[in-house]
């Protein structure tokens, strides 16, 4: 992904420190939860609230590659956490068989 990270200038008051690494963190822990036991409604509320909360930011930087690098990051995220979530309930089905 480092090749698309776009070119954005952030000061680091801004921020909390490594706030985006705790909140992926908790995303992706999440998602392989609802996964794990089948609340698939839970992924999309996630979505729906993430959808929410960077509208302002990305409406305010009127940044496309912003945009498009939070879109990417996003769904790479959730895909390997789902992904990750169906091969535990597949193997929990096989040794449970």
């Amino acid at each position: 992904m480092a090749y698309y990270t776009p070119k954005t200038e952030v000061k680091k008051d801004e921020s909390l420190h490594k706030a985006g690494l705790y909140i992926g963190m908790l995303e992706r822990i999440l998602v392989f939860l609802f996964v794990i036991t089948q609340h698939w409604e839970g992924i999309g509320f996630l979505l729906a609230a993430k959808s929410i909360f960077r509208f302002s930011d990305l409406t305010k930087a009127k940044d496309r590659k912003l945009t498009e690098y939070i879109l990417i990051g996003t769904l790479l995220s959730y895909g390997i956490a789902i992904l990750m979530g169906l091969l535990c309930n597949f193997l929990a089905f096989q040794l449970l068989k």
